[in-house]
């Protein structure tokens, strides 16, 4: 058994929530919350929704869950006024000056649809919980080894591209593992979404259970007999980081009201044959790909208290995962707009004047939704409101009509606060998009360009998906000389070229690897300048990609001048 399985067994992790409340009441340090419950709580803290800043001692990452990405303007205001009060750095980190771009009291909107926070201080915890559970909010389970934010279609209950309106239940599914004490010690990480819409935009592919949306004509039992009723179908054992792999579709059909007792079983049989003793292939991804789609299938069956149908007609016909733009409603005359936030960060006080406009120029139905490119929504939006909510001071920054590069940017925390990151990402990603939307010359048809940078290999910022993919490295430079004063090691990345889900799926290859950052975007300037000679009628940049041979990618790369010094390229 490893470690972090004995520091679980020895408390179990959702009792740390109380103890958090005391740490708050005696202002402890780090120093003396590891000398009390000793080095195993920084494990337990995850399941309060707390990560251990290792680059900032004394202060904390925290995570709020925001099923399905959905918020009442409410919810949203309180937010983003917990971020602008709490989420801080102090005098000794720089205060207001130790982030260049954003300062801080800034929020990140993450892949998941989580809202993250920083410089949290375990004796602001207590009040930030208190203002969240006026709202119905909660960071319980944001992390840890457990059932993480469940995943859905931001634009749930908006659009002719749906079946139905998952969020129901999205909500039924988040609501049932919460605080669940039975549930909440999983082997690792569980993943879920759960979706009506047909373009799949909350991602199936890569989780570690999907619910997509299918018919099935019942035959009693689940529905009255030669009923054709709307339910799912199941995809299992998706993931990223080092062993990325695409889920498996199960012979399976689960009709709404079953499915949280579907997900339970799925939970209960990674529960029992998960690998608790080597973490590092303790996923779900892993346990599917060792025993198969089919025998996991019936361990499933044999766990689930319902009989289960099989598969039925499946409508999911591909993937969007953007929201980005002003768009219709089914809804007549409502419009909802998704805007723009490059690498997913915002001010808070930007995150509650977006509330505030939702209240006043949308409906009694308006809300805030969160999406997986770390864009957000305002919905239910009187088309003679859209000029005036765009007019709105927070938004000049997150303009629903960016270029390409700016659509498709995404980024995770990176080496300023993860203990685990390489390279620094959230500035990086959000100049490079600007400066790669001014510079390149895209088609009129190309809307949106996926450039995703994760600052190690974990794959927080999805690169495995995306049309241009980085993961952090350091790079030597210079001659391996000791006599070398050249021989210096910089920020770097490996570069991947060509992923996508949706029903042409592939994961990226990793076309180059350790590329000094300064090289990039000239890189990305030769690759785009041939794409644009050789296209063929509306091929994306990823089909591009596929049909060029690597070592051709590779070349047109290494081609490109990577003495930037004085141009606005040049990584600083």
């Amino acid at each position: 058994m490893n470690t972090v399985e004995q520091w679980k067994r020895e408390k179990h992790p959702l009792d740390v929530i109380e103890d958090v409340r005391a740490y708050a009441e005696e202002g402890l340090s780090f120093e003396e919350i590891e000398a009390r419950a000793g080095e195993g709580e920084w494990e337990r803290l995850k399941w309060a929704g707390m990560y251990a800043h290792g680059r900032q001692d004394d202060y904390f990452m925290m995570r709020t869950k925001v099923p399905g990405g959905r918020l009442t303007p409410e919810q949203a205001r309180v937010v983003g006024e917990v971020a602008d009060e709490y989420a801080t750095a102090p005098p000794e980190h720089g205060g207001s000056d130790q982030n260049p771009v954003w300062g801080d009291a800034f929020l990140d909107v993450t892949t998941r649809q989580d809202i993250q926070m920083h410089w949290i201080e375990v004796e602001d915890v207590p009040a930030i919980w208190e203002r969240y559970d006026e709202v119905g909010l909660t960071t319980v389970q944001g992390c840890g080894d457990s059932a993480r934010n469940v995943l859905g279609c931001p634009a749930a209950g908006l659009t002719d591209h749906e079946c139905f309106d998952a969020q129901p239940v999205v909500d039924a599914v988040s609501d049932f593992f919460t605080g669940n004490r039975e549930y909440a010690n999983l082997p690792r990480k569980f993943k879920l979404t759960v979706t009506g819409c047909r373009e799949d935009c909350a991602q199936s592919q890569i989780n570690d259970v999907g619910l997509t949306p299918a018919r099935k004509t019942l035959d009693g039992g689940a529905g009255a007999s030669g009923d054709e009723v709307y339910g799912f179908h199941v995809r299992v054992g998706g993931g990223l980081s080092d062993g990325p792999r695409m889920a498996s579709d199960l012979d399976v059909f689960v009709p709404p009201q079953h499915a949280v007792e579907f997900c339970r079983a799925v939970a209960q049989t990674f529960k029992e044959l998960g690998d608790r003793h080597n973490r590092g292939v303790c996923r779900m991804r892993y346990l599917v790909e060792q025993v198969g789609p089919e025998a996991f299938e019936e361990a499933v069956r044999e766990r689930c208290s319902v009989d289960l149908p099989t598969r039925g007609t499946d409508r999911t016909v591909g993937y969007t995962g953007d929201h980005v733009g002003v768009h219709d409603q089914k809804q007549e005359g409502l419009r909802y707009v998704g805007f723009n936030v490059v690498a997913g960060r915002m001010g808070g006080d930007e995150f509650a004047a977006a509330a505030r406009a939702a209240e006043e120029y949308g409906t009694d139905e308006s809300t805030v939704r969160l999406a997986t490119d770390q864009n957000f929504l305002i919905t239910h939006v009187p088309e003679g409101n859209v000029d005036d909510l765009l007019a709105e001071p927070f938004a000049a920054d997150y303009q629903p009509d960016p270029g390409p590069f700016s659509r498709g940017a995404v980024g995770c925390t990176g080496s300023e606060f993860c203990n685990y990151g390489i390279i620094e990402t959230k500035r990086r990603v959000r100049r490079w998009a600007r400066e790669l939307d001014d510079r390149v010359d895209t088609p009129d048809d190309l809307e949106v360009v996926r450039m995703h940078m994760s600052g190690c290999s974990a794959s927080c910022a999805q690169p495995q998906i995306a049309d241009v993919g980085f993961r952090g490295e350091t790079v030597k430079t210079g001659v391996d000389d000791a006599d070398d004063d050249n021989d210096d090691i910089v920020e770097g990345m490996d570069f991947g070229l060509g992923g996508s889900l949706g029903s042409d799926n592939e994961f990226l290859d990793w076309v180059e690897t350790a590329v000094p950052a300064d090289a990039v975007v000239p890189a990305l300037e030769q690759l785009f300048a041939a794409y644009a000679d050789e296209r063929r009628d509306g091929e994306r940049f990823y089909e591009w990609c596929r049909r060029r041979d690597n070592a051709e990618l590779r070349s047109l790369m290494q081609a490109a001048d990577a003495d930037v010094s004085g141009g606005v390229a040049a990584d600083d």
